[in-house]
C-alpha cells in the first residue's frame, strides 16, 4: 500500500471490488482483461465472481470489516460498487489508511444519499431539473398535488435501491404514497413530471478532470413497453442513440461542467463515478432526473465492455486524482444486457431455486456474449438464486441488432423455475 505515482501505472495490482451484484461481476470481468491486474478480490461477491476472483464473506455494509480486508490483502485499489458503503464513509476510512478508493467520500455521496440535498445543489448551480415541493404535513398533500398536473412523481429522501420513486397518474395512489412516506420518513418530495426519453451518463470524475463513458439507456419498468412497477432495472443497452452529439454537448455544458467545477473545488475532491440520470425532451434539451454516486446497475454491464483502456489504470488514476493524464479509448461496438428476474420480482422474490445455463458464453470474432451474475450463490455444487435480479445475459457486437440477438440467445439458454424477463430491451433504438 501507499501513495500512487503521479500517473497510475501499477502492474500486478491487487484490486478489491465491494459488492455482490451484476455491476460488481461486470467490474470483475473488466478487470480480468486488464494486463496490470495481478489478483482480484470481491466482498461479498456472488457465484459468478467466485468463478473469476476470490470472494470474501464480508458484507458491503461492514465498513470496519472492509477496511480490515483491504489492509489484509494489501489492496492497491478498492472499487466500491453500491452506494450504501459510500454514504457510510467507506472511502473516507480507506483513504485514512492510505488505500486508494474509487468512490467518493461521504460528503460527495450525499448526492445520492439525500435527494433533497442533490436537488438543492442543482438549484444553486443552475442545473436544469424538475421543480419540487417538500411535503411535511398530511394537511399539505392535496394542495401540493394540485400544484403539479398528473402524473405525479413521489420521491422518498432515502437510499431505496432504485425503488424509492413512485410515478403515477392515480391521484388516490399518489396521495397514499405521499402519506405513507411522511409517516415513515417525516417528509417526502413531490416533483414535477418531466416528459421525454431517459438516458444515463456515467462520468468518471476527479479534481484533475472527467471522462464521459458511452451513454446508455436502462429499462426500469418490469413489463414490456415500459409498463408495471419500477424495478432496479430489467435491462440496458449502449450507446443510446437518444444522446446525440448535440445532446451530449449540452449535457456536458449545462450539467457535467458545473458539477465538476463545484465538486473539484471542495476541500476533499470528488473521486469516482457521477451517474447522471437524464430526461431528454423532444427538443433535445436534457434535464437531470437524479444523481447517483456510483456505477449504475445494469448500465455497468453494457458500459464496461465498451472501454478499451486498461480498466485498472483508468479507475486507479481516478482514485489517485490523475484521471486527466489517462488517454481513454472505447471500442466501436454496441452492447445489450437482459435481466433474468426471480418469480414475484419486484414485489417479492422466490429464492433458493437452481439456475441452469449460467456458464453460457459466445466468442465469434467481434461478437461476444456472457452471463453477468447478480443474485446468485453456490450451494451444494449448484448455483441457486439468492435475489430478485438473478443474472443478466449480455451481448457485444458491431451493432445493436446483433448485440440483442446474442443477449437473447444466451438468456433463452438460462433455466430458472418461475423466472421472467423482458423481450423488448432496446426497443426505442431498434
Amino acid at each position: 500500500m501507499g501513495s500512487f505515482p503521479t500517473v497510475y501505472t501499477m502492474s500486478d495490482a491487487v484490486v478489491l471490488v465491494v459488492g455482490g451484484g451484476g455491476r460488481e461481476h461486470a467490474l470483475v470481468l473488466g478487470l480480468l482483461e486488464s494486463p496490470s491486474v495481478g489478483s482480484i478480490h470481491v466482498a461479498p461477491g456472488n457465484a459468478g465472481t467466485a468463478m473469476n476472483a476470490t470472494n470474501h464473506a464480508v458484507s458491503a455494509s461492514d465498513i470496519h470489516g472492509l477496511v480490515d480486508l483491504a489492509k489484509m490483502i494489501r489492496a492497491d485499489l478498492v472499487i466500491v460498487g453500491p452506494e450504501g458503503p459510500l454514504v457510510e464513509g467507506l472511502s473516507d476510512r480507506l483513504r485514512e489508511e492510505g488505500v486508494p478508493c474509487f468512490g467518493p467520500h461521504a460528503e460527495g455521496a450525499r448526492l445520492e444519499g439525500s435527494k433533497e440535498y442533490a436537488k438543492q445543489m442543482m438549484f444553486d448551480l443552475g442545473i436544469p431539473t424538475a421543480s419540487v415541493i417538500r411535503i411535511e404535513s398530511h394537511d399539505a398533500i392535496d394542495s401540493a398535488l394540485d400544484t403539479f398536473s398528473s402524473p405525479w412523481v413521489v420521491k422518498r429522501d432515502v437510499l431505496a435501491g432504485g425503488k424509492g420513486v413512485t410515478v403515477t397518474s392515480d391521484r388516490v395512489l399518489a396521495h397514499a404514497t405521499v402519506s405513507d412516506a411522511i409517516d415513515i420518513d417525516g417528509f417526502v418530495l413531490l416533483e414535477e413530471f418531466m416528459a421525454g426519453e431517459e438516458a444515463s451518463m456515467l462520468v468518471l470524475m476527479d479534481e484533475s478532470g472527467y471522462v464521459c463513458l458511452p451513454a446508455s439507456q436502462d429499462h426500469k419498468r418490469v413489463g414490456e413497453g415500459d409498463t408495471g412497477p419500477n424495478t432496479g432495472g430489467m435491462g440496458a443497452y449502449a450507446p443510446a442513440p437518444v444522446v446525440t452529439e448535440a445532446v451530449k454537448a449540452r449535457a456536458i455544458e449545462e450539467i457535467v461542467e458545473p458539477m465538476h467545477i463545484h465538486l473539484s473545488s471542495q476541500e476533499i475532491p470528488y473521486r469516482g463515478c457521477l451517474y447522471v440520470g437524464l430526461m431528454i425532451d423532444t427538443e433535445g434539451s436534457p434535464r437531470v432526473v437524479e444523481f447517483n454516486v456510483r456505477f449504475g446497475d445494469p448500465e455497468t454491464q453494457v458500459t464496461i465492455p465498451l472501454i478499451a483502456t486498461d480498466l485498472n489504470h483508468l479507475l486507479g488514476a481516478c482514485a489517485n486524482g490523475s484521471l486527466s493524464e489517462v488517454d481513454v479509448k472505447f471500442h466501436d461496438s454496441a452492447s445489450m444486457t437482459v435481466v433474468l428476474a426471480s418469480e414475484g420480482y419486484p414485489k417479492s422474490a422466490e429464492t433458493g431455486r437452481i439456475l441452469g445455463g449460467s456458464d453460457g458464453c459466445i466468442e465469434e470474432g467481434e461478437i461476444r456474449g456472457f452471463i453477468h451474475h447478480a443474485g446468485t450463490r453456490q450451494e451444494g455444487g449448484k448455483i441457486v438464486s439468492s435475489g430478485g435480479r438473478v443474472c443478466s445475459a449480455t451481448g457485444i457486437a458491431p451493432n445493436l441488432n446483433e448485440a440483442a440477438s446474442i443477449a437473447y440467445r444466451l438468456i433463452d439458454g438460462l433455466e430458472l423455475e418461475g423466472s421472467h424477463h423482458r423481450r423488448d430491451i432496446g426497443y426505442r433504438a431498434l
